[in-house]
């Protein structure tokens, strides 16, 4: 089994709803998403997938659609409030945690046709959530 692994970082504000402790608040994070990416064989050139192509496409919707943008649960109360005074939110139908994060973006690299085994957010520098399909 190959691997092939390509690190990404962009920062991002968000809040738990339902949260007892200070992540109920608005606040923020510089992320680095790990995309984790397999085959079993290697393409033409010996490769799972050029480096540029994983990098290009996942930055690319990335910096369009999370990276510095305000991540928010579609029940916030805070939502209209800021889409009114015409602040970037990006809607999710689950509280934005980073496994939640972590999923969005394996779905969207698995969209893509990469073969993504697993995504991991370093919220912090020490801590890690991740998603992956059994």
């Amino acid at each position: 089994m190959y691997t092939v692994t390509k690190e990404i970082h962009f920062c991002y504000g968000h809040r738990l709803l339902n949260h007892q402790g200070k992540c109920r608040h608005l606040h923020g994070h510089n992320a680095k998403a790990v995309i984790r990416l397999e085959s079993q064989q290697l393409d033409s050139l010996g490769m799972v997938c050029d480096f540029a192509d994983i990098g290009n496409y996942v930055k690319g919707w990335i910096d369009q659609t999370l990276d510095h943008n305000m991540l928010l649960h579609a029940d916030d109360p805070v939502l209209p409030l800021l889409q009114e005074a015409g602040e970037s939110v990006y809607v999710m139908k689950h509280n934005p945690t980073a496994e939640n994060i972590a999923r969005l973006i394996y779905e969207h690299v698995e969209t893509g046709g990469f073969p993504v085994v697993e995504v991991a957010i370093f919220e912090t520098d020490s801590a890690l959530a991740s998603y992956r399909r059994n």
